[in-house]
């Protein structure tokens, strides 16, 4: 049975939609700048979506006197996109949404616990009736007709990950006949003090892999694809989800370990379930989250799998930050295009190698290479590491 990826969708701090992120890809325009729609001590710069929560709630077509919460908003916009360019009618079919986050409505219960930590009779309820991470999934499902399965994942930053992978396995056991899964994530004062109590914030902006490298940006966003049966898709795919795969190490809360074994297992396993070997990788999407330890334990699995046949490999998290949650959803779109259109993406400010990784990354952009199997990988907090392989529908 072949799964084929047959609508894409997606927002960042680089665009909108698809196509706006795309664009920004192909001329180096990054998203980071100092943060505009939430106060904040802390001097770093983060990629935002470049409007307010009532900017984009207009753009929905939303009822302005309601309250939503971002990660709601952000993970409708894409989820719409992708549904809308798969052209299914999920009236018509079994459909189900997975969808993951990590912050859920947490940028709602931050203004309401401003009032009610002063005084515990104030506060909006309201605020907080957002803040489980499943509410902003149902949300998004209402909203675009999903009545059949609906469920959220949560686990950190392979989540949207394992929301694909979940989608897959669902269509193989003919449990459903399309799925949108994806992910969605908004920044807030908690996750940027989260991790900068964890010291991993670069206060210049992010340098993956490079040897200078001190730390990530954190950014916002969503992304999601449609998910169906090779033979139940009415228009050609961009592509075919033929490995996915979850491994954890174990080794650490927040640390992945020095041999990579999360990352090596998870990347392993992915090719075994696509029947690929090492050699038939044309591009890597590579987690690179730009900290020290994550760069050089993931380039370290890397050489176990490939040795000295590298293929080519960037990461895209200087143009969009780390956004947790929906950072495999964004870039299984950018991934899928890898696959339609040749693209391989630019590593933003990468400048010189570090010696202990011995390894560069793609510093241009590409697009029309044969690229035939891109690997993208996914890992989270506690080693949850997750990777996937997209290939060519031909």
């Amino acid at each position: 049975m072949r799964i084929a990826v047959t609508g894409l969708g997606a927002v960042s701090g680089i665009g909108f939609c698809v196509s706006e992120n795309i664009e920004s890809l192909r001329t180096g325009r990054h998203g980071m700048g100092k943060p505009r729609f939430f106060q904040t001590t802390l001097d770093v710069p983060v990629s935002e979506v470049k409007a307010t929560n009532a900017e984009l709630a207009k753009r929905l077509n939303l009822n302005a006197e309601r309250t939503y919460s971002r990660t709601a908003l952000l993970g409708l916009m894409a989820a719409r996109e992708a549904v809308a360019d798969a052209g299914i009618d999920v009236s018509k079919k079994r459909v189900g949404f997975i969808s993951s986050t990590s912050v859920g409505g947490m940028d709602l219960s931050e203004v309401f616990y401003n009032d009610f930590r002063t005084d515990h009779n104030r506060g909006r309820l309201r605020l907080v009736s957002q803040h489980d991470c499943g509410a902003s999934t149902e949300f998004i499902a209402n909203q675009l007709g999903i009545s059949g399965f609906v469920t959220t994942i949560s686990t950190a930053c392979s989540s949207a990950g394992n929301a694909i992978m979940l989608g897959a396995r669902m269509l193989q056991h003919n449990m459903l006949d399309a799925v949108v899964a994806g992910g969605t994530d908004a920044l807030c004062k908690f996750t940027l003090n989260g991790f900068g109590s964890l010291m991993i914030l670069d206060k210049e902006h992010c340098r993956p892999f490079d040897a200078t490298r001190a730390g990530l940006n954190l950014g916002e966003g969503a992304g999601y694809i449609v998910l169906q049966r090779s033979e139940d898709a009415a228009r050609a795919p961009y592509c075919l989800l033929t490995g996915y795969a979850n491994a954890n190490d174990a080794y650490h809360q927040t640390g992945c370990s020095p041999e990579g074994n999360g990352a090596f297992g998870s990347m392993s396993a992915a090719m075994a379930v696509a029947g690929l070997q090492p050699s038939e990788i044309d591009y890597i999407n590579v987690h690179g989250t730009a900290t020290p330890n994550n760069d050089l334990s993931e380039a370290t699995a890397i050489r176990r799998i490939f040795g000295d046949r590298v293929p080519p490999f960037s990461s895209v998290k200087a143009f969009i930050g780390h956004t947790l949650g929906a950072s495999e959803g964004i870039e299984a779109v950018y991934s899928a295009l890898s696959v339609k259109n040749g693209y391989v993406y630019p590593n933003l400010n990468f400048k010189s190698a570090d010696e202990a990784i011995g390894l560069a990354p793609e510093t241009e952009f590409a697009e029309g290479r044969r690229v035939r199997n891109v690997l993208s990988n996914a890992f989270g907090f506690g080693g949850n590491d997750t990777s996937l392989v997209f290939s060519r529908a031909d």
